[in-house]
């Protein structure tokens, strides 16, 4: 009797990682305050009582520049649009609504006749500014004397690095973010070795999201460390 052939054992399909939304929460009870950001937080809510009519918000990448921008505008009824779409056609309608974001005023192009438009219009009107950035005006590249020098005299809320305690209450919200449960030891081992920045917390926790969702598993301490040595490999000594 000829012997029958062994059937071969299906391998478990790999898990595909499409880029879906994360459920990014820019509600005022979602922004998380701590020593780094506390006083940027504090001047958005001293507003209307500014002591000028625009304010800039400077941190680096990931910082919640937006979060916080949100939060104000929402409470300010402001209307928000990027640095790279202000012309001077738009200046009239966006004065017209009495408040305004303006987001990345350092990421490229700036048109600063129509900044400077602007910034006139809005305190003739009296309304309200806020004008975020990654950097100090200095660094944006102004050709234009008149508004370098009224930025730089501008009132400014700066949110730093994060501390220990708030670099951790960040990867928590970011996991809850994307509805993965983790132990502690999980943040515990990625706050000990990670880089202390808000956009490294967001890079590790989309990459181990990421991995996950490929393989399988759950976020685990191992995992974890594989993917801290991919991200952030230590110097040689």
């Amino acid at each position: 009797m000829p012997d029958r052939p062994v059937p071969e054992i299906p391998q478990r399909p790999r898990q595909l990682a499409f880029d879906l939304p994360v459920d990014s929460r820019h509600g005022v009870e979602d922004f998380l305050v701590g020593a780094s950001n506390e006083a940027a937080y504090g001047l958005i809510e001293r507003w209307p009582a500014w002591p000028e009519a625009w304010l800039r918000l400077t941190g680096p990448e990931g910082a919640g520049k937006t979060h916080l921008a949100a939060i104000w505008a929402r409470t300010a009824h402001a209307w928000t649009l990027s640095a790279s779409e202000l012309n001077e056609d738009k200046v009239p309608h966006l004065v017209s609504g009495g408040a305004l974001v303006i987001e990345d005023c350092d990421a490229g192009p700036l048109d600063e006749p129509a900044l400077f438009h602007l910034m006139n219009a809005i305190k003739a009107r009296g309304g309200s500014l806020l004008l975020t950035a990654r950097r100090p005006p200095d660094l944006w590249g102004l050709a234009v004397p008149d508004l370098l020098s009224r930025l730089r005299l501008a009132p400014a809320a700066t949110i730093e690095p994060p501390d220990d305690a708030l670099l951790r209450a960040v990867l928590v919200k970011l996991f809850i973010d994307r509805q993965l449960v983790v132990d502690t030891a999980v943040i515990d081992a990625l706050a000990l070795r990670m880089e202390r920045s808000f956009a490294a917390a967001r890079q590790v926790v989309d990459r181990l999201d990421r991995v996950a969702l490929e393989r399988g598993r759950r976020v685990t301490r191992p995992l974890v460390q594989e993917v801290l040595a991919e991200l952030f490999p230590e110097e040689p000594g």
